[in-house]
């Protein structure tokens, strides 16, 4: 089912029961071919997801967002691996009466991306990895260090994490990061329910995990991949995503100039047509 709705600001919040577990989820879009599932990012709910991007390719497909368990409005806990997060976000796409989609995973959903396509391949027509890394990356287990830095320094200035993890600290960045949290804004009603803290530290956890665990073997990932990235992404450094595409077989990188982890955000004007272009594609 499609629904009217045509702007991401006023998608209503839905739930749907996963095994016991109700899952939230907006969906909004056009499309009548294989829906594009969005996994989104460390700490983040629904209200995270940036409109520009998510018109953008409602614009021309079927868009579902939702709240892995334990995040936002979703029930349970957050699981302490990103295996389980992808068990979970399998379940949920089942739950929707899917049997093929495309995902795009932003930073640690791109990590819960490549567990979906490696325990349900046969779900995953192709997929798009944002500000992300494969497991076992070197650094990517520093990660709660950064984060924590980031927080701190966000205290101090009583501003938000994201101005100092996504964008860098240039005049350019600065305003990109503006921009990014007036869009974030636009949504005034049925907002998503906060990041609880039992949610906060499992994902910290298991990314943590996820950085020291063996490589997975994504040679077995023949679906095709867009691998896309800022060229100075603090949180995962561009050249895990480099590594991740060139060990992936059928992968596209495209690295951002100028940018961070909020690469795909500040960029969003490239970005869009770009992940268009390779979701279009025969």
């Amino acid at each position: 089912m499609t629904t009217k709705t045509t702007t991401w600001k006023d998608a209503p919040t839905r739930t749907i029961n996963v095994d016991g577990t109700p899952f939230a989820y907006r969906e909004l879009g056009t499309g009548s071919g294989v829906p594009v599932v969005f996994l989104h990012h460390l700490m983040a709910v629904l209200d995270d997801w940036d409109p520009r991007v998510i018109d953008g390719f409602a614009a021309h497909h079927r868009v579902i967002a939702f709240d892995n368990r334990g995040v936002g409005a979703t029930g349970s806990s957050v699981p302490p691996t990103i295996e389980q997060m992808g068990t979970d976000a399998i379940a949920f796409i089942r739950a929707m009466g899917l049997d093929k989609v495309d995902l795009l995973g932003f930073s640690l959903g791109g990590g819960v991306a490549q567990m979906v396509a490696l325990q349900a391949p046969e779900l995953v027509r192709r997929m798009i990895l944002a500000g992300t890394g494969p497991r076992g990356g070197g650094g990517i287990d520093k990660m709660g260090t950064i984060v924590g830095g980031a927080y701190i320094k966000a205290l101090l200035t009583r501003s938000d994490a994201r101005n100092f993890l996504f964008f860098p600290r240039d005049a350019e960045g600065k305003r990109a990061a503006a921009a990014y949290f007036s869009r974030l804004k636009e949504r005034t009603h049925d907002r998503d329910k906060g990041i609880s803290i039992q949610a906060r530290i499992a994902q910290i956890k298991a990314i943590r995990h996820a950085g020291l665990s063996e490589p997975d073997d994504l040679s077995v990932l023949t679906m095709p991949a867009f691998v896309a990235n800022g060229d100075h992404d603090l949180m995962v450094d561009s050249a895990h995503s480099a590594d991740m595409a060139r060990r992936l077989p059928n992968a596209t990188l495209k690295i951002y100039p100028n940018s961070g982890h909020g690469g795909i955000f500040q960029h969003h004007q490239t970005f869009v047509p770009d992940a268009l272009q390779f979701l279009a594609a025969e």
